[in-house]
């Protein structure tokens, strides 16, 4: 839907904007930033759009704050199986409007939306960053940020790290800056080429984990940054999921309730350990409730995303992290997935029959199909 991608309108008086699905979010940041506007959710890269967002109810730095996409939407022209259109919300067509948030797009076509978007006054965050020595520390740190009500918060883990120090990290916390940062014109970097199997490795990846955990001095530090490359720091390096080489990279995120965040977290980190399979890229957040959508994915918990490189027996690891997180009444994130069983979607997503019984009224012959849905046998 990339060629839908106009901006309709914007009201400044109620800070409603009207666009269409492959409006993406770095447009909306570009241009309404300046104006003293942002979306109040968004993703880990600027590149997703807002048809995307919408489809995965995406969350994002702050969801204890503003919980997910979801919630700023506003009304949304959807395009029907049937070719019937219709606008749909909170008020009207209410079930479907809840099986279209977050519904991997099975219930039709986003031809516009309509998002509240929050007021920000200055284009910069100030971050605080601290190294973090193990899993207790972080969970400890992250409910006092919680009680804080600190904006933004994010961690990032060392997968490669054990024993004593299983856990260990690097904390971001982020408020808005007291005042606006030159914008220079982005710079971004490319990767050249496929990188070969060999670069990534167990002791290339523990080296430059160590390295970044050390980068942070002891007593932390505090910097200015743009909003921009706090929100979406991948976006400065080009195809880096060439760093995986050709053959490529399963993503993987879950979240698990707060009540069971610690031993859960905990389980699966070990498990990661001794596959010494993981990346160097491994994030800690926190969620802050459920979504308005009936597959939508944040709970009030904890969530842990990481990649894998795909090789023998990144399989068999991603089945035995879903088993953990099912153990634990979580939940696997349907935007980051290619393993998850149907049984195991099933058994995490307890509001699938209702989202059934919408399809079964909008699409009778069953119209719209995905290789997601087919695999988990949504419909």
């Amino acid at each position: 839907m990339r060629r839908l991608n106009r901006i309709i309108s914007f009201d400044p008086e109620t800070r409603e904007l009207v666009c269409e699905p492959g409006v993406t979010f770095h447009k909306l940041l570009r241009e309404y930033l300046p104006q003293g506007y942002c979306v109040p959710v968004s993703p880990g890269t600027g590149f997703a759009t807002v048809g995307g967002a919408i489809a995965n109810d995406v969350h994002g730095k702050n969801h204890d704050v503003a919980g997910s996409f979801g919630r700023h939407v506003v009304w949304i022209d959807l395009l029907l199986p049937t070719g019937e259109q219709r606008r749909i919300s909170r008020q009207r067509y209410a079930d479907l409007f809840r099986a279209t948030i977050g519904g991997a797009g099975l219930t039709g076509i986003i031809l516009a939306a309509c998002i509240r978007m929050s007021r920000r006054e200055v284009n910069a965050v100030r971050v605080r960053e601290r190294r973090i020595a193990s899993l207790e520390d972080f969970f400890t740190a992250f409910e006092q940020a919680r009680a804080d009500g600190v904006g933004y918060s994010v961690g990032w883990i060392d997968a490669m790290a054990r024993g004593a120090q299983l856990g260990r990290g690097i904390l971001e916390l982020a408020e808005p800056a007291a005042e606006s940062l030159d914008e220079p014109a982005p710079r971004r970097l490319r990767v050249p080429v496929d990188m070969p199997d060999f670069v990534l490795n167990p002791v290339s990846i523990g080296v430059f984990n160590t390295l970044y955990f050390h980068r942070i001095p002891r007593e932390g530090r505090e910097k200015t940054v743009l909003l921009e490359r706090f929100l979406y720091p991948l976006d400065t390096l080009l195809e880096w999921n060439r760093i995986y080489g050709r053959r490529g990279f399963y993503q993987f995120q879950c979240v698990l309730p707060n009540e069971a965040g610690i031993s859960g977290i905990r389980r699966l980190l070990e498990r990661i350990v001794r596959s010494r399979a993981a990346s160097f890229l491994a994030v800690l957040k926190t969620l802050g409730g459920e979504g308005e959508g009936y597959l939508s994915f944040p709970q009030r918990g904890y969530t842990l995303a990481l990649d894998f490189p795909c090789k023998a027996g990144t399989g068999e690891l991603l089945g035995s992290l879903e088993s953990i997180t099912r153990d634990h009444g979580g939940r696997v994130y349907l935007a980051k997935d290619a393993c998850l069983s149907p049984e195991g979607f099933a058994a995490m997503y307890p509001k699938l029959d209702l989202f059934r019984a919408v399809l079964h009224d909008i699409d009778t012959e069953s119209r719209m199909h995905s290789d997601l849905a087919r695999r988990l046998r949504i419909r």
